[in-house]
């Protein structure tokens, strides 16, 4: 019964002791990658990871969490050294996307984004606010597509000008102005942002 129970324990701290090597390998990488490019690295990283104590995946997205850990990590940054964010993200709350966007966008030192796989929606919101996107070759950015709901914005804001008025009710009212925002809240300056590819390169492990 004792070695069950210990099996048990093992099992269950596994995730965690996993989790805590990730991090102190990323964070030798981050200090090798700064000290070459002479900037400040950021990482924006949203993963299956299993860190529950049974191990279920726990799926991550831009929450308002990440806003604030982000702009703190950049307002720590002295304004002329340059910024170098890690992006890889389904995308998340459109008001966290948009304060890290304005953040990146307004930071004096140039700005890179790199792609290693997939930056979506809200993230690449934030990728447009950059000076610069560097992405793998099988990397991709996705449509800027704000959800109300369930319900993309935009599709709301069709349906709202295609009904007559009269069989428009308030709800759907409400949700049309709700959608405007949420449009006008995504509209970023990205005219001024250069990208290009590098080769995937693989790495030792899905860290």
């Amino acid at each position: 019964m004792d070695i069950f129970w210990l099996f048990f324990m093992l099992s269950a701290l596994q995730p965690v002791i996993k989790q805590r090597l990730l991090e102190t390998t990323r964070k030798r990488l981050i200090t090798l990658i700064e000290r070459e490019r002479k900037s400040r690295v950021v990482l924006l990283v949203h993963r299956q990871e299993t860190m529950s104590l049974l191990g279920f995946p726990l799926f991550r997205y831009i929450d308002i969490n990440d806003s604030e850990e982000v702009i703190h990590a950049i307002h720590l940054t002295d304004p002329e050294i340059p910024l170098d964010l890690v992006l890889h993200t389904p995308g998340g709350l459109v008001l966290a996307a948009t304060q890290i966007a304005r953040a990146v966008f307004k930071h004096k030192g140039k700005v890179t984004v790199f792609v290693p796989h997939y930056a979506m929606s809200g993230g690449t919101l934030i990728a447009l606010a950059a000076d610069e996107i560097v992405m793998c070759e099988h990397a991709v950015l996705g449509p800027v597509d704000p959800q109300l709901g369930e319900y993309p914005a935009a599709s709301i804001l069709k349906t709202a000008h295609q009904k007559p008025i009269a069989e428009v009710d308030d709800k759907d009212i409400d949700s049309g102005r709700s959608s405007r925002k949420s449009d006008s809240a995504d509209a970023t300056r990205g005219g001024g942002v250069t990208g290009r590819q590098v080769p995937c390169r693989a790495g030792g492990g899905h860290g």
